[in-house]
């Protein structure tokens, strides 16, 4: 069973709205799920409209069935003091460290060993049990940076390991890498049905398999409801401009708009124009995420913008299409 959700995509596609709506959607029926924010864009925060994050891990919502949902801005500074108190025992010095600015000055300079920290914060919420044996969280949900870097930050352990040996850094960087490359983990892509969010996502998931990182689902999210029927999108497409306007006039007719004044059909007709070069244009990119061969999930636009009630919406539908 995946554990592990990781989720990417390109700026604007909704990444972290998807990431949030799937923690909901997996916390449901009794389950209990970590978020996990690795940006610093306190994102999370600003969905659920709570406060900004602190780096502890809090509930921040019940999901259908009783299930929680736990969230955790993970700070690259305080992972590393983690770190070095759980291999090196050296809290205090660390803490003293910090005092010097060194821990910020490793970390900014070395983008790399961030990387390292972020994954292996994550990975430990992954292995992490309770007193009976059991796991503490059923699941847990990244947040993780756009498809053009995601690869290389969920690799970076086995760069680590590489150049590590031996000793508990090459540990440690083995440890995240066998549970970031087992079925344990999912990577899934968000994308729009447009053309450069389709073909990044295309790229992204060669990249994702050239590196034998396990591929979940690409989420098509923000996708606009069709306004006219069959015909009248292939009328419009040929052209046939009565048989347009007749369509217009039926749906304005139907909705009593169309009864008090006339149909500014000349405006209409080039908004159907429009409309079907842009199915036309959606319909090749369906094409092309078919062609990848893996599950794909459609989350329709919210006209107003996304609340936390329409956090639940995509939950629930994320649900109903089997994304679980």
């Amino acid at each position: 069973m995946t554990r592990l959700h990781v989720v990417s995509g390109k700026g604007g596609t909704g990444k972290t709205t998807v990431a949030a709506a799937l923690a909901l959607a997996l916390a449901a029926e009794g389950k209990r799920t970590l978020l996990v924010e690795v940006e610093g864009r306190q994102g999370i925060a600003q969905l659920f409209e709570t406060e900004a994050l602190p780096y502890e891990e809090r509930k921040i919502a019940v999901a259908p069935g009783g299930g929680e949902v736990y969230a955790l801005a993970i700070d690259a500074e305080r992972a590393l003091l983690d770190y070095l108190q759980m291999f090196y025992k050296l809290g205090s010095a660390g803490r003293a460290l910090k005092k010097l600015g060194a821990i910020d000055f490793a970390t900014t300079i070395a983008p790399g060993l961030r990387d390292v920290l972020l994954t292996g914060k994550a990975c430990e919420a992954v292995r992490r049990k309770d007193r009976s044996g059991s796991f503490v969280y059923d699941h847990v949900v990244m947040d993780a940076p756009p498809t053009g870097r995601v690869t290389r930050f969920l690799n970076v352990n086995d760069e680590v390991a590489g150049l590590a040996r031996i000793g508990p850094i090459h540990n440690q960087a083995q440890a995240v890498m066998r549970v970031l490359k087992s079925p344990e983990t999912a990577v899934h892509l968000v994308t729009l049905l447009e053309e450069m969010p389709v073909q990044e996502t295309v790229d992204g998931i060669a990249e994702l398999r050239a590196a034998n990182l396990p591929v979940g689902g690409v989420v098509v999210n923000m996708v606009r409801p069709g306004i006219l029927d069959e015909a009248a999108v292939e009328a419009a497409a040929n052209g046939r401009r009565t048989a347009v306007a007749g369509a217009l006039a039926h749906a304005l007719e139907r909705t009593g708009s169309g009864s008090a004044v006339e149909p500014p059909v000349g405006p209409l007709l080039e908004q159907a124009r429009e409309h079907t070069e842009r199915l036309a244009l959606e319909q090749q990119g369906r094409a092309e995420i078919a062609k990848l061969d893996l599950p794909a999930y459609e989350l329709e636009l919210l006209g107003d913008g996304v609340d936390l009630a329409g956090l639940y919406r995509m939950a629930r539908e994320l649900r109903k299409q089997g994304f679980l």
